[in-house]
């Protein structure tokens, strides 16, 4: 369907009020899932996230890359073992998954972007020790607990218009590199800045009250009643863990943390600037 001009233009004007809102404010993004493997997806979330940063929003940017990390660790001969659904992470895998999600996935994305005609700076969690770690399960081996986030990095390059784009490996004193869940890296990064929003791009619509309907999303979760959903099943699985991070985002200062299908183009914009918004949010 072609737009006429005035319609285009009616379109811009109802995003207004959201472009005010969240001017200035910082929006945490946690990217993963089939919207990081898709090429089309990933160059329009690129153009989306591009957009924001032009418009005046605050874009944080964190990554995973779950995918590529055991493709790498396949070609090495390495088997992947999961325990909790947190990968077993020993010496040399975690320097896999340095190279895999701070060389190749991180810079492949500031390239994107910059391509796109943004202004896009990568960052390890490592890097001026802004994701500091210890170990979280000796049985997990370099798999890490954040201990503490150290914002200046971040906020920083957002005060000079850069989007940070944030590998989720984190560090300790000793020079240990941990690899952490980019869900947890993710709200706790958004807890630090105090950010307007956390959105989590996922592979489902959001949270649904029967799993086999995609018609059955539910829109809005109070904190409150979280657990009463894992205890009938509603929850469970992979998500639990993304939900406790949402929930403890909102608890700890998030405004605004919500859920949304990454394979919906223009997911983000949709949340964000529009009136319905998409995916189920955390109140």
């Amino acid at each position: 369907m072609k737009l006429s001009n005035e319609q285009r233009a009616d379109i811009l004007i109802q995003a207004l009020p959201y472009i005010q809102k969240y001017n200035n404010k910082i929006v945490v993004i946690k990217y993963g899932g089939s919207a990081m493997q898709s090429e089309t997806l990933k160059k329009s979330v690129m153009r989306d996230i591009v957009l924001l940063s032009l418009i005046g929003i605050k874009v944080v940017l964190v990554h995973g890359g779950g995918a590529e990390i055991t493709e790498a660790l396949n070609a090495a001969g390495k088997k992947t073992e999961f325990i909790d659904g947190l990968r077993v992470t020993d010496a040399e895998t975690a320097e896999i998954v340095q190279m895999v999600l701070s060389g190749k996935i991180n810079k492949g994305l500031v390239n994107l972007i910059q391509s796109i005609g943004g202004s896009a700076i990568g960052l390890s969690g490592a890097d001026g020790h802004m994701i500091s770690a210890k170990t979280l399960d000796k049985r997990l081996g370099f798999v890490g607990e954040i201990t503490e986030i150290s914002t200046s990095p971040i906020t920083d390059l957002l005060e000079k218009g850069y989007i940070p784009i944030i590998a989720t490996v984190g560090c300790d004193n000793k020079g240990n590199i941990y690899n952490i869940n980019a869900d947890t890296a993710a709200a706790k990064i958004a807890e630090a800045l105090k950010a307007e929003s956390l959105i989590s791009m996922t592979d489902t619509k959001g949270i649904l009250n029967n799993k086999d309907d995609g018609n059955s999303l539910i829109p809005e979760i109070k904190v409150k009643d979280a657990d009463k959903l894992i205890s009938q099943g509603i929850i469970s699985g992979g998500m639990i863990p993304k939900i406790d991070c949402c929930i403890a985002a909102i608890k700890n200062g998030v405004k605004k943390v919500v859920i949304i299908d990454g394979r919906v183009p223009h997911a983000i914009l949709i949340e964000i600037l529009t009136d319905e918004g998409i995916g189920t949010m955390f109140i």
